[in-house]
Protein backbone atom coordinates (compact mmCIF):
# COMPACT_ATOMS: atom_id res chain seq x y z
CA UNK A 1 0.00 0.00 0.00
CA UNK A 2 1.00 3.35 -0.36
CA UNK A 3 0.10 6.97 0.66
CA UNK A 4 -1.68 7.94 -2.12
CA UNK A 5 -1.38 11.52 -1.46
CA UNK A 6 -3.47 12.13 1.45
CA UNK A 7 -1.65 13.82 4.72
CA UNK A 8 -0.16 11.66 7.41
CA UNK A 9 -2.54 11.36 10.45
CA UNK A 10 0.50 10.69 13.19
CA UNK A 11 3.67 10.24 13.78
CA UNK A 12 5.69 8.06 15.66
CA UNK A 13 9.14 8.43 16.93
CA UNK A 14 12.06 6.27 19.06
CA UNK A 15 15.37 6.69 20.34
CA UNK A 16 13.96 9.74 21.89
CA UNK A 17 12.97 11.58 18.62
CA UNK A 18 15.73 10.69 16.74
CA UNK A 19 14.14 8.18 14.45
CA UNK A 20 10.35 8.70 13.79
CA UNK A 21 7.89 7.79 10.67
CA UNK A 22 4.32 8.96 9.33
CA UNK A 23 1.43 6.79 10.05
CA UNK A 24 -1.50 6.92 7.07
CA UNK A 25 -4.90 5.95 7.39
CA UNK A 26 -5.42 2.29 5.45
CA UNK A 27 -8.63 2.83 4.54
CA UNK A 28 -7.80 5.42 2.15
CA UNK A 29 -4.66 4.12 1.03
CA UNK A 30 -4.17 3.24 -2.60
CA UNK A 31 -2.49 -0.28 -3.94
CA UNK A 32 1.27 -0.18 -4.49
CA UNK A 33 2.48 0.58 -8.42
CA UNK A 34 3.14 -2.87 -9.98
CA UNK A 35 6.39 -4.39 -11.04
CA UNK A 36 6.91 -2.97 -14.53
CA UNK A 37 9.68 -5.50 -16.74
CA UNK A 38 12.63 -2.59 -16.34
CA UNK A 39 12.52 -2.46 -13.03
CA UNK A 40 12.76 -5.94 -12.36
CA UNK A 41 15.53 -6.58 -14.51
CA UNK A 42 16.99 -3.31 -12.76
CA UNK A 43 15.93 -4.87 -9.09
CA UNK A 44 17.86 -8.69 -10.57
CA UNK A 45 21.08 -6.45 -12.04
CA UNK A 46 21.53 -5.01 -8.46
CA UNK A 47 20.93 -8.18 -7.00
CA UNK A 48 23.54 -9.55 -9.39
CA UNK A 49 26.27 -7.57 -8.14
CA UNK A 50 25.58 -8.30 -4.20
CA UNK A 51 25.24 -12.81 -5.05
CA UNK A 52 28.05 -12.96 -7.60
CA UNK A 53 31.84 -13.63 -6.63
CA UNK A 54 34.15 -11.32 -8.14
CA UNK A 55 36.80 -13.94 -6.78
CA UNK A 56 37.90 -16.80 -9.36
CA UNK A 57 35.42 -18.89 -9.22
CA UNK A 58 32.79 -16.56 -10.26
CA UNK A 59 29.60 -17.81 -8.88
CA UNK A 60 26.26 -16.02 -8.35
CA UNK A 61 25.25 -17.81 -5.17
CA UNK A 62 21.20 -17.26 -3.94
CA UNK A 63 22.10 -15.29 -1.15
CA UNK A 64 24.30 -11.83 -0.73
CA UNK A 65 27.96 -12.57 -0.19
CA UNK A 66 29.78 -10.10 2.45
CA UNK A 67 31.70 -8.32 0.04
CA UNK A 68 32.69 -5.39 2.10
CA UNK A 69 34.54 -7.47 4.87
CA UNK A 70 35.69 -10.62 3.15
CA UNK A 71 35.77 -9.47 -0.71
CA UNK A 72 35.03 -12.63 -2.48
CA UNK A 73 32.50 -15.72 -1.24
CA UNK A 74 33.86 -17.90 1.67
CA UNK A 75 35.23 -20.60 -0.62
CA UNK A 76 37.79 -17.87 -2.41
CA UNK A 77 38.38 -16.21 0.45
CA UNK A 78 39.68 -19.06 2.92
CA UNK A 79 38.78 -22.29 1.20
CA UNK A 80 35.65 -23.12 2.89
CA UNK A 81 33.65 -25.46 0.32
CA UNK A 82 30.72 -23.92 -0.74
CA UNK A 83 27.32 -26.30 -0.73
CA UNK A 84 26.75 -26.90 -4.39
CA UNK A 85 22.80 -26.35 -3.20
CA UNK A 86 23.37 -22.49 -2.65
CA UNK A 87 24.82 -20.64 -5.71
CA UNK A 88 23.94 -20.75 -9.49
CA UNK A 89 26.48 -23.05 -11.35
CA UNK A 90 28.25 -20.35 -14.18
CA UNK A 91 27.76 -21.44 -17.94
CA UNK A 92 29.84 -23.56 -19.53
CA UNK A 93 32.33 -21.58 -21.38
CA UNK A 94 31.58 -23.37 -24.75
CA UNK A 95 28.00 -22.25 -24.85
CA UNK A 96 28.82 -19.00 -24.67
CA UNK A 97 28.13 -16.58 -27.43
CA UNK A 98 31.23 -15.29 -29.37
Amino acid sequence: MRPGGQEPVARIECRGGKRWAWLYRIDLAKPKLPMTLAKEAELDKAMAARQTCPGPCGRRYFHCLPLRTLGSCLECFDGTPADPTSYIAPPAKHLLAA
